[in-house]
């Protein structure tokens, strides 16, 4: 598809090459559009994750085309071990024809990086090291029209192109050390802060949940361990001889000798907002068998956290020429923490609407298919996602999610029908009586 201006340096531009602007740029490219994607840093690069794939970003994995073989270093996981009120139990994932059956894990550190050199492939024009300053708007229609940048040094012939041909509302908005991209469309997918969104007035909602997650890896030998694991009650020592505290744990084999161990803590939790993450990940940790090695001694690289923002935090999705995917638009589900597969799912459907909208031509025809974006997102996660916020403000109260684990995990036909609803696993179209259950609960249940 050629360019609708000449006055354009892109189709679409992409603020972020994370798993959510990776795959929108992808998807992007590949109904061919020209699309430039800006990333702050350069790859390999670290970001805070549990590193565990579900089901569901094993699906949009496969739809990149990318080889998720153990030859290619990822680790398959059967499902996840849960344990909680002094029981240790093994689900494994959902048999569906709507997602396989198995899970992956793989370091942040190199994740990313697959996405983003895919999407080169498709014929994405990937700038790293490029800061995104802020939006430049169209100061007629207050439209944004394209993005200021910040780059260590020139990527590509064109970079100067924008600025030479700048109108003067883009020059007064860009500094001389900047360059100016301009676009039909621009996408932010740079994450909870989303600074581009923050730049034209898109807040975090405080109405919607919150969640922070602190890890660290350890070398161990469970390091192979082909189970994602979770643990519902976390105690600041040995369970039972010490105080129960308000969150969840994980640990999660690398198949490298180390293991990704972390836990997190929802806003809904009593002291949230004066907890010392770092201490009550130590704490917790005090409470291991020895023998598998989470100790400072075997701890590599320092502790992490990040922000998990939850629910449809960040509204609205689209509006004048800026749409939001992913953590940007607070897309982690409430339910389990999962970022990544609603981070590259949003990226899939906002590529495809996307692609619909610029071939029409520019104005209220175009306006009206980038509108429905926002429509798309709560028909399919809306409801789930309202579950999802009533169940976090149920659980930040310790004693609820202890009576829970006590009575729950016993019943393994309960806890099959819980894994599917937390972990959105269900198919849509038939399915078994769990999943009939659970999608008439999310289509009965309010988007908002």
């Amino acid at each position: 598809m050629s360019r609708t201006s000449i006055d354009y340096d892109a189709d679409v531009i992409v603020v972020g090459a994370g798993p959510a602007g990776a795959t929108t740029a992808y998807h992007l490219a590949r109904t061919g559009l020209d699309v430039l994607l800006l990333e702050k840093t350069a790859f390999p690069r670290e970001k805070v994750c549990g590193d565990g794939l579900t089901p569901r970003a094993v699906k949009q994995l496969v739809k990149m085309g990318i080889d998720t073989s153990t030859e290619a270093g990822w680790l398959r996981n059967h499902g996840l071990r849960i344990y909680g009120g002094g029981m240790r139990l093994e689900l494994p994932w959902p048999d569906l024809a709507e997602f396989p059956s198995y899970g992956l894990v793989r370091k942040r550190t190199d994740f990313d990086e697959v996405l983003a050199r895919q999407a080169e492939k498709a014929g994405v024009r990937l700038h790293e090291r490029t800061a995104v300053t802020g939006p430049v708007h169209d100061e007629r229609t207050g439209r944004i029209i394209g993005v200021t940048v910040k780059p260590a040094k020139a990527h590509d012939p064109k970079a100067g192109k924008a600025a030479a041909k700048a109108q003067p509302d883009d020059a007064a908005e860009a500094r001389p050390d900047e360059i100016t991209y301009r676009a039909p469309l621009v996408i932010a997918a740079d994450g909870n802060s989303s600074r581009l969104s923050v730049a034209v007035g898109l807040r975090r909602r405080e109405d919607r949940p919150m969640g922070v997650a602190v890890r660290t890896y350890f070398t161990s030998p469970r390091h192979d361990d082909d189970w994602l694991e979770s643990w519902l009650e976390l105690w600041d020592g040995k369970p039972g001889q010490s105080n129960l505290l308000p969150g969840y744990g994980w640990v999660f084999g690398m198949g490298d000798g180390t293991s990704n161990v972390g836990l997190g803590l929802l806003n809904t939790s009593t002291g949230f907002q004066n907890a010392d993450y770092r201490a009550l990940l130590k704490a917790w940790l005090s409470g291991m068998p020895e023998e598998w090695g989470f100790v400072d001694d075997h701890q590599v690289g320092p502790v992490r956290g990040a922000a998990l923002p939850m629910g449809f935090n960040r509204q609205p999705h689209y509006a004048r020429g800026l749409m939001l995917v992913g953590d940007a638009g607070g897309m982690v589900n409430p339910f389990n923490g999962e970022g990544i597969a609603y981070a590259m799912e949003s990226g899939e459907l906002a590529a495809d609407i996307v692609a619909q909208a610029l071939a029409r031509p520019a104005g209220s025809s175009r306006e009206r298919v980038l509108a429905s974006y926002p429509r798309a997102l709560k028909d399919r996660y809306g409801g789930y996602y309202t579950l999802g916020r009533l169940f976090v403000k149920a659980i930040g109260n310790p004693q609820i999610m202890k009576l829970a684990t006590r009575h729950g995990l016993p019943h393994p036909v309960l806890m099959r029908f819980t894994i599917k609803l937390l972990a959105n696993l269900t198919d849509p179209r038939g399915g078994d009586a769990m999943d009939r259950v659970i999608n008439a609960m999310c289509k009965v249940t309010p988007a908002a």
